[in-house]
């Protein structure tokens, strides 16, 4: 007979994209997870494998918990470009706010093991396609109502605003100054016009 868990792997898996998004891969450790998530070794080694597999299992995590909030507020946007508008300014805002200054989870994952790590540079590849897409189906919807210029592809706009997103989401480590990024988010936001 199986074993059940004595552990919430919702609540492991929380505290694992914290600690990894804080420390970075490489920073930590075997112990580290033991001692921050609350679960013995041979629990950890049994659920997950190694820290390789938890490691993405938190970027996934992380990453589909950002997809639910992105369709909820293109949901909500009461136009293609206010759900733009508001698309830049949360991804900005989320990060800025955050007084331990981490960054984006998925950007620090790009930088530190994308280039080396197959499995997550896959993940990432995934993930910004999914927020490019994001971002054409607004354009496109956009543009099809009246909203956002057609003089540009809705697929060149949707990169445009994807790089800038990026383009915040590192910036935003070392910059914590809000009219900066109100500059670039609103530049940005004229390509549309």
């Amino acid at each position: 007979m199986a074993r059940t868990k004595d552990f919430d792997e919702k609540d492991v898996l929380a505290k694992a994209v914290c600690l990894f998004w804080h420390k970075g891969y490489n920073a930590t450790s075997m112990q580290d997870l033991v001692d921050n998530l609350g679960i013995s070794r041979s629990s950890l080694y049994d659920t997950y494998g190694d820290k390789h597999t938890l490691y993405l299992r938190a970027l996934d995590t992380y990453q589909q918990a950002g997809v639910q909030k992105i369709e909820k507020l293109i949901a909500d946007a009461p136009n293609a470009k206010e759900a733009i508008t508001r698309l830049i300014r949360l991804f900005t805002n989320e990060i800025l706010n955050d007084e331990q200054q981490k960054g984006c989870f998925i950007v620090n994952a790009e930088i530190e093991t994308a280039p080396h790590d197959t499995q997550v540079n896959e993940l990432i590849t995934k993930n910004e396609q999914v927020m490019e897409d994001a971002f054409y189906k607004v354009v496109a919807q956009g543009q099809q109502n009246g909203d956002i210029t057609s003089k540009t592809d809705a697929r060149a706009l949707a990169r445009f605003l994807m790089n800038t997103v990026k383009g915040i989401r590192v910036s935003v480590r070392s910059v914590k100054d809000q009219a900066f990024f109100d500059d670039i988010i609103n530049t940005s936001l004229q390509v549309l016009d």
